[in-house]
């Protein structure tokens, strides 16, 4: 039986590294040669830099798993299982699921496989070529979304290619668990741009301006959330890594193992006080809004020049404490706590503190961030598509935040 031995990692359309499967389902990792030797070569992740910038090239072989940049490029959950189905491959097996989604993967990085392999459970058939009906596209989190494209003909409609492949918006699909949260998430980002915080475009899209929908996504109501991609320009892909790729965690790890001031020492040593600010900003407005969801994955880093990093626009701003209503903790800790009822100016001064951060800096936008919430949110809120019942938990919610009343 032949099997898929090596992938082919392509950065900017440009061979730099391969993934290499060994029996026993190993995978190995390697840079190129003449990746390593490119004195100007572009950014694949600050993972894979040294204590003083140098390229690391020795890496332990992952059992089963792919290494956790690559593992962090695959989706998780209901869309990795659905995604797995539809191109016939075990979903615990990354390396063959990283095979066959990999054309159009997030940020500008593409891998190929560069041979052939023949599962038993394939019929003989090239697990390439497993499915006529399989995705080639692969978007990180768990949640049902698919690339799509402007529809040229249909104002305001989109739609999904048949393979998945190209699109510049991400479509989310209404949830089958709770309520309105395409109108949520709209909403959240909407008023994050009202103060001044870095959003794509994004809209809200009937199903039935859709087209081609794949099929097995079950019974959805509602409107779904298109969110202009960000990697995606017409000059071509810009590369992007969230911070689980960043810290070399794998997704299951995306709520442990580092906290926001980690986050924040990063940001501040790589992007700078403008992008910091940026980022106190979302982070006090997350809590404000009783999001509490913004683990690892949720924050990215995006190289525009292909080799220095920028904070990324903000992606995923919805309020959790709806749906959730006694979870009132964020996803990391923000310095020493995770609870957003103790989240005051002292916080903030140690979370500074341990970042090399300079405090009047992150006290000042903060400041600005609860002063903007304060005057937009009651104006505001019922101009939003929002159910009643998420207007009345953040309305609850805000004032329970220290800085909330501190910050004024």
């Amino acid at each position: 039986m032949r099997e898929v031995s090596i992938l082919d990692v392509r950065l900017h359309g440009r061979s730099i590294a391969t993934l290499t499967n060994v029996q026993g389902d190993r995978t190995i990792f390697a840079f190129n040669e003449d990746y390593v030797a490119d004195d100007l070569r572009p950014t694949l992740s600050l993972s894979f830099k040294d204590d003083l910038g140098g390229l690391i090239t020795a890496f332990r072989p992952t059992q089963r798993v792919v290494p956790p940049f690559f593992s962090n490029l695959l989706p998780e959950g209901h869309l990795r299982r659905y995604l797995a189905e539809r191109a016939g491959v075990n979903p615990q097996r990354e390396f063959h699921l990283l095979g066959m989604l990999g054309r159009d993967l997030p940020g500008a990085i593409a891998i190929h496989p560069l041979a052939g392999a023949v599962r038993p459970d394939a019929g003989g058939a090239d697990v390439i070529d497993a499915r006529p009906n399989a995705l080639r596209f692969s978007l990180a989190g768990i949640q049902l979304k698919f690339s799509a494209l402007e529809n040229a003909h249909r104002r305001g409609g989109l739609t999904i290619p048949a393979e998945g492949v190209g699109g510049s918006w991400i479509v989310k699909l209404p949830s089958q668990q709770f309520s309105g949260v395409p109108e949520n998430e709209f909403s959240m980002m909407s008023l994050a741009r009202s103060m001044g915080m870095d959003v794509p475009d994004l809209q809200l899209v009937d199903l039935g301006a859709i087209q081609g929908l794949p099929e097995g996504i079950g019974e959805l109501k509602g409107q779904a959330l298109a969110v202009s991609r960000f990697d995606r320009t017409p000059e071509g892909p810009i590369h992007i890594e969230d911070f689980a790729q960043i810290f070399g965690v794998f997704p299951d790890d995306k709520y442990k193992t580092a906290s926001y001031r980690n986050i924040a020492k990063v940001i501040g040593i790589e992007a700078g006080d403008a992008a910091v600010t940026e980022f106190i900003r979302r982070l006090v407005y997350s809590a404000l809004i009783g999001n509490g969801d913004m683990h690892l994955k949720n924050w990215s880093l995006i190289y525009p020049n292909r080799r220095d990093a920028v904070l990324a626009p903000a992606y995923d701003l919805l309020s959790t404490i709806p749906y959730i209503p006694s979870e009132d903790t964020a996803a990391l800790n923000y310095s020493r706590t995770r609870k957003m009822a103790a989240l005051d100016s002292d916080e903030l001064r140690h979370l500074a503190a341990k970042a090399l951060l300079p405090e009047k800096l992150v006290l000042d936008a903060a400041r600005e961030t609860v002063q903007a919430f304060r005057e937009l949110w009651p104006r505001e809120r019922t101009n939003l598509p929002l159910a009643r019942p998420v207007i009345e938990a953040i309305d609850r919610h805000a004032p329970s935040v220290p800085l909330y009343a501190e910050l004024a």
